[in-house]
């Protein structure tokens, strides 16, 4: 078993920033990547950052530059640091996971959704 809690969304002003973060509890042996996806109303879910073991990440085009993901492998959380926000960002975001469990069981987990509302 593995849980996902998103924390850090709210409301603010274009042009503001947010930080989101996501801790991972449970029957975690190792997290092998994290990432950020969200979902606008009438949109179909995107992914907006991915990191990987590595360190390697990936970003949506659109936030490329005012988005920057982290992680912290001690604290099993990955962060998405979002700076000079548009209304465009306005979406439920979902914290996702990579999980291989004591289990040894490897598959992917999602949070319950973070709500970013950004104003005009």
């Amino acid at each position: 078993q593995v849980q996902l809690v998103e924390s850090g969304g709210g409301l603010v002003q274009a042009g503001g920033s947010l930080s989101l973060s996501c801790a991972a509890s449970g029957s975690i042996f190792s997290i092998n990547a994290m990432g950020w996806y969200r979902q606008a109303p009438g949109k179909q879910r995107e992914l907006v950052a991915h990191i990987r073991g590595g360190g390697n990440t990936n970003y949506l085009d659109s936030v490329k530059g005012r988005f920057t993901i982290s992680r912290d492998d001690a604290k099993n959380t990955v962060y998405l640091q979002m700076n000079s926000l548009k209304p465009e960002d306005t979406a439920v975001y979902y914290c996702t996971a990579e999980v291989t469990t004591k289990a040894l069981r490897t598959a992917n987990y999602w949070g319950p959704g973070t709500q970013v509302t950004v104003s005009s």
